[in-house]
């Protein structure tokens, strides 16, 4: 998971190997990801798919980094700043 972070951005976003495991076992343990273990390459893996909680609580996220950085966008670059959703 680090090393597609790490790829998809074009190493923006290196995050250190330990960081990323206890916050996937507080995502699994509020419901919003779910995991199960596989076998690849003959490793075991763990796997983590959203959770309908997980989803309903992304999109929230989502939506409220939208107005955040909107908002940030429109006072660096001096113009109005968006309505409140």
């Amino acid at each position: 998971m680090i090393e597609a972070l790490r790829q998809d951005t074009g190493g923006r976003l290196d995050l250190p190997t330990g960081t990323i495991y206890p916050a996937l076992r507080r995502l699994e343990q509020a419901g919003l990801i779910a995991g199960s273990w596989s076998v690849a390459a003959g490793r075991r893996r763990r796997c983590y798919r959203l959770t309908a909680a997980g989803q309903q609580a992304l999109a929230g996220r989502r939506a409220a980094w939208r107005e955040f950085a909107a908002t940030v966008t429109a006072v660096l670059e001096g113009g109005p700043c968006p309505d409140p959703a």
